[in-house]
């Protein structure tokens, strides 16, 4: 639970100045230096991030009265408009997860060498 809000903080603050990607390097280095287990590390990479994103596209779509999203429907093929906005959470959840796990696995990888 700790591993994901630090997550989602850090992420929070680092994504309003740099780019959407800065979220896989954050969960690498939060689980490498926190992550007690593979699967902890995977389900807080992915938690934190699928809500953050996906609050913030639920927001940006609300303030705008949908109309982004619904012209994004109109090019890729999906009925339905908040279809997109979850896929824009799932999208950053699984990248974010991989990069978690990817910390906690160099952070095994590491003190096995030791």
């Amino acid at each position: 639970m700790l591993l994901t809000l630090l997550i989602l903080v850090v992420c929070l603050v680092l994504q309003l100045f740099l780019p959407w990607w800065i979220a896989a390097p954050v969960a690498f280095g939060l689980a490498f230096w926190r992550a007690k287990s593979s699967r902890e590390a995977w389900l807080a990479g992915f938690l934190s991030i699928f809500l953050l994103w996906g609050a913030a596209a639920f927001f940006h779509n609300f303030r705008n009265d949908s109309i982004l999203a619904a012209r994004v429907a109109q090019v890729i093929p999906v009925k339905f408009p908040i279809v997109l906005l979850l896929l824009t959470a799932l999208i950053g959840g699984v990248i974010s997860g991989l990069a978690a796990w990817s910390g906690y696995c160099w952070k095994r990888l590491f003190s096995a060498k030791r």
